[in-house]
């Protein structure tokens, strides 16, 4: 019993965090979905990027956004800035990690480009970077923190968007995470191409 009252525990606690995401954020994240969509309608585009995990949700979401979500349609343009190892590499060699994220936006991002970032905790330092570096592009900011939101929150404008989840679990925050990136897509597929 000791294991399913486990299983039990941590669906409890991923069910609470969801509900309380959803009572202060379902108005941020719709309004996220419209900037995304603005952004593609725009023939813009979305850069992605977090660390560790976090970059694994980045992927996922462009990987949505490129192919399908639940139904085909043509691909959107999105781009991970966390996947290729040799560029990862090189910048760590010969810059700085902290310029992973900011050397790519710089080099990729344009004015009204959305970057798309994922983060735990918001303390590393190629996090911040990388939202200065989107500003200098002229670029939106569209944040999925966690915790108290560390020290990228601060450099949010008004007119950007944050969706901290309120826990300081990271896995919980994770797994709210994501079914946010979902939302996103559902929304975005809803705007573009109707219900489904």
């Amino acid at each position: 019993m000791e294991l399913e009252d486990r299983i039990v525990h941590q669906f409890h606690n991923a069910m609470d965090i969801n509900a309380h995401t959803i009572e202060q954020y379902t108005p941020l994240i719709a309004h996220a979905s419209e900037i995304l969509l603005h952004s593609l309608t725009s023939d813009k585009k979305i850069l992605c990027v977090g660390n560790g995990a976090s970059a694994a949700l980045a992927q996922h979401f462009c990987t949505l956004l490129l192919s399908r979500f639940r139904t085909e349609r043509p691909g959107l343009p999105a781009m991970c800035l966390g996947t290729e190892g040799t560029v990862i590499t090189a910048i760590i060699e010969d810059i700085n990690f902290s310029d992973i994220y900011s050397k790519q936006i710089s080099a990729f991002g344009q004015p009204g480009d959305v970057l798309l970032m994922a983060t735990t905790h918001g303390k590393s330092s190629s996090l911040v970077q990388a939202i200065q570096a989107a500003h200098d592009r002229e670029m939106i900011v569209i944040l999925l923190n966690g915790g108290d939101g560390g020290d990228v929150t601060a450099l949010l404008r008004p007119d950007e968007v944050e969706i901290c989840i309120p826990s300081n679990d990271n896995i919980l925050i994770h797994n709210t995470q994501l079914l946010v990136l979902h939302c996103l897509c559902d929304l975005i597929d809803y705007q573009l191409f109707g219900a489904q």
